[in-house]
């Protein structure tokens, strides 16, 4: 059976985009409702920047069609701040945070690394353990949230569900050899980061899924891709769902309009309208 194609943008929340991929005139309350109607999925990177409510992601899960699914961003307080040290009450506190209310439309957690974090498996591995595999167990880790959530804190889930991880490096040590096969030991995803940028690329599929940011090809957050380059992510991405593996694109270069245009160009190579 065919992976599934997953195809959106790193965000929603961009005023540039406002008159020029916005309809003039759209409220911006309806603006995720919008994107939704054009792509499948999104990644939600506002969790990067701080702890969100319950209520934020049941109006983000509400608003968007039945078979949308949301990519949700780890907190920098854990990858950029704690740099994976002493992470117990983050991690809780983020599971706790509402992540949980999309329900099933929740897609794969995304952790990004500071480009100053070297590779060092024994901190990754530890890291690795600790994430939940399950909504079952990421609530339960939820429980455990310190006083920062309490009276704001969700801690249940409608259905027991998997929960994928994908960790997303930016520190030329991760080119060690050794780094795909700690991933694959874990069942973590590797995401393939097309940037231009000084930062490592590596390909390759880890999981039973592939996870693509396309950063900007010529220009970092800018830069779009043209028909060459998109005909050959999408070959990329029929390579590896028609091994099984499901796959998902998001692209950031958010800063020129250009992301949800080549999205939507994305998709459309691969027939992965929004439903």
């Amino acid at each position: 059976m065919a992976g599934q194609i997953r195809i959106g943008t790193s965000g929603w929340v961009y005023p540039p985009w406002r008159g020029e991929f916005y309809p003039r005139g759209l409220a911006h309350r309806r603006e995720l409702e919008y994107l939704s109607r054009q792509v499948n999925s999104v990644e939600i990177n506002g969790s990067f920047y701080s702890l969100q409510r319950p209520s934020s992601y049941q109006s983000w899960r509400d608003q968007t069609p039945d078979d949308f699914v949301f990519a949700v961003k780890g907190g920098r307080f854990i990858t950029h701040m704690k740099r994976l040290n002493d992470i117990d009450a983050p991690l809780a506190n983020f599971f706790a945070s509402g992540v949980l209310a999309l329900g099933a439309k929740l897609g794969p957690l995304l952790w990004q690394l500071p480009p100053t974090l070297a590779y060092d498996a024994d901190l990754l591995a530890a890291f690795f353990d600790r994430l939940p595999r399950t909504t079952t167990a990421a609530a339960e880790l939820a429980t455990r949230h310190d006083e920062r959530l309490d009276g704001r804190a969700l801690t249940t889930t409608d259905a027991d569900r998997p929960v994928r991880h994908a960790l997303e490096v930016r520190h030329a040590s991760f080119t060690d050899p050794e780094f795909p096969g700690l991933l694959r030991a874990h069942g973590v995803g590797l995401v393939i980061a097309d940037a231009a940028a000084d930062w490592p690329y590596l390909e390759g599929v880890t999981a039973d899924f592939a996870y693509v940011r396309l950063h900007g090809s010529t220009e970092l957050y800018a830069g779009g891709y043209d028909a060459e380059a998109l005909d050959g992510w999408a070959q990329r991405i029929r390579g590896w769902t028609a091994q099984g593996v499901d796959a998902y694109a998001y692209f950031d270069n958010d800063a020129k309009v250009k992301a949800p245009r080549d999205a939507m160009a994305l998709a459309g190579r691969l027939k992965a309208g929004s439903s």
